[in-house]
């Protein structure tokens, strides 16, 4: 054997991974420096790979239905990549015109056409490091069919696609198994799946549980930031299970080294490296954002939230001020008596000062027009009932709210007191359950998620205008192009008790 092949065989492996980017994309350039730092000592194989949802959930996603940032992946020269839920947010013919432009292999086993037996996509990707073979196996938790239902179904209601639920953990096995005698070395599970266990009964712990043979979890949906947990697989054998939270918090590592396999997170902001190729195409990209989004709206003394400064998207469980002014925006465009607003679709907090375009499309970064329904009491409160069950779980379903006051026993899973207000006076009396109430909201909620409740309600107006642009217009017109200080905090809508 020569030198230089037991060179190559003492190099370790790294694989550096993200996931939930959502549009981040100045990070791009710093985990692509950061591979090519590693790569230049020459004592390491690097590969990259991501979790998912990188299209959408930000500017650059909504300003150009994914092309940016597929723009910017394009130069990252990833080894592997697996489709998260928000792929999926332009329609899967889309996403799959923008995924073939990445130039990356695509890995998900459990993706198909409806009623096909195999994927859309690779079971998995084999990557070679010098004499040892890794395959990446990705998979898509079957919950996206109800978070994006319009890309599964076609307006008849019959399914277009499958996420094979029924057979999920099966084929993830039957993956591993497959790429075990091809000859891989290590399997590593490119999951978006979460850690936290969801309406359909998945999470990425019980997917680790239900198989064997997986050296390492990468996963993503749940936003968690995870350096290392391990979980035990079918076989009782630990697996590790890592998470990089989102937006480009950290860039994850994945060492292999003396068949020891270990995971840490590297803070984003914290490494010194630029590719000098990915910033280019980054910075670009936000020239051509700057003219749209730089537009000025008006201003605010005080920061909209939807997290609660920890990073933590407290929209999704409590009312906050953005969920109050948004809401707002969408009764008054209309006049109705309600308006709804799944905190999922709250993305990004406003800051105090200038409030630009782009600020707005950061905050609501998905294409939902509005629209205005006619709703009895009956459904709004069943609705109610049913987007907050899991509460004080983070939960995008979890309904902001104008017109309306209610109160969730958080202990009982229950809503009590929900109260609509008369005529716009300020003063609320008890929801009545046989009456019929107008209620605006976003597209979304009449077509995805878990909004059945409201699917076949009547439609009052079917407006064109984006949920973006009516709160843009109510910030620049409405309120004078100030945010008034009703809006410095939450306005008592929603109560939460625990009793």
């Amino acid at each position: 054997m020569t030198v230089a092949a037991v060179w190559a065989q003492e190099k370790s492996i790294v694989v550096l991974y993200e996931n939930d980017v959502h549009c981040a994309i100045d990070g791009y350039a710093r985990m692509a420096g950061l591979r090519d730092a590693i790569a230049a000592q020459d004592t390491a194989y690097v590969v990259m790979v991501s979790c998912g949802d990188f299209l959408q959930g930000g500017t650059a996603g909504a300003l150009s239905q994914g092309q940016y940032v597929a723009d910017v992946m394009r130069n990252m020269g990833y080894q592997a990549v697996t489709p998260g839920n928000h792929e999926f947010d332009y329609g899967t013919e889309r996403m799959q015109e923008l995924l073939s432009g990445i130039g990356a292999p695509v890995t998900c086993v459990n993706l198909c056409k409806a009623g096909a037996a195999e994927p859309c996509y690779a079971k998995y990707v084999m990557q070679q490091c010098g004499d040892r073979r890794i395959a990446f196996i990705g998979a898509l938790t079957p919950e996206t069919m109800l978070l994006e239902k319009y890309a599964f179904y076609d307006t008849k209601g019959a399914a277009t696609y499958d996420l094979r639920a029924d057979s999920f953990h099966t084929l993830i096995q039957q993956a591993t198994d497959e790429a075990r005698r091809e000859g891989a070395d290590y399997v590593v599970a490119l999951l978006h799946v979460g850690e936290m266990t969801q309406s359909m009964g998945f999470n990425s712990h019980l997917t680790i549980a239900a198989t064997r043979g997986i050296d390492a979890v990468v996963d993503g949906h749940s936003h968690s930031v995870v350096r290392g947990e391990e979980v035990k697989n079918r076989d009782g054998r630990e697996v590790p299970v890592t998470q990089t939270g989102t937006l480009f918090a950290n860039v994850g590592k994945l060492l292999i080294k003396d068949g020891r396999i270990t995971t840490e997170l590297i803070p984003t902001a914290e490494i010194p490296y630029e590719n000098a190729r990915v910033k280019a195409t980054t910075d670009s990209v936000r020239a051509l954002m700057k003219s749209v989004a730089g537009k000025v709206a008006g201003s605010s003394r005080f920061p909209l939230e939807v997290t609660d400064g920890k990073g933590n998207n407290s929209v999704r469980w409590h009312e906050t001020n953005a969920g109050d002014l948004v809401t707002d925006a969408y009764r008054h465009f209309f006049g109705a008596e309600i308006a709804l607003e799944n905190g999922g679709g709250l993305r990004n907090d406003i800051a105090a000062g200038t409030v630009t375009y782009g600020d707005i499309i950061s905050l609501l970064p998905y294409n939902n027009n509005i629209c205005c329904i006619k709703a009895t009491g009956a459904q709004i409160i069943e609705t109610l009932k049913k987007c907050t069950a899991k509460t004080p779980e983070s939960d995008g379903s979890f309904p902001q709210c104008s017109g309306l006051r209610y109160t969730i026993n958080t202990a009982g899973h229950t809503v009590s007191d929900v109260m609509v207000e008369v005529a716009g006076s300020g003063e609320y009396s008890a929801i009545d359950p046989e009456r019929i109430y107008n209620v605006a909201v976003g597209s979304y909620y009449r077509i995805g998620g878990f909004y059945n409740v409201l699917r076949d309600c009547p439609v009052v107006t079917a407006a064109p205008t984006l949920c973006r642009d009516v709160v843009e217009q109510y910030i620049r017109e409405t309120l004078g192009g100030i945010i008034p200080e009703r809006y410095a905090r939450p306005q008592g809508r929603i109560v939460l008790v625990d009793k």
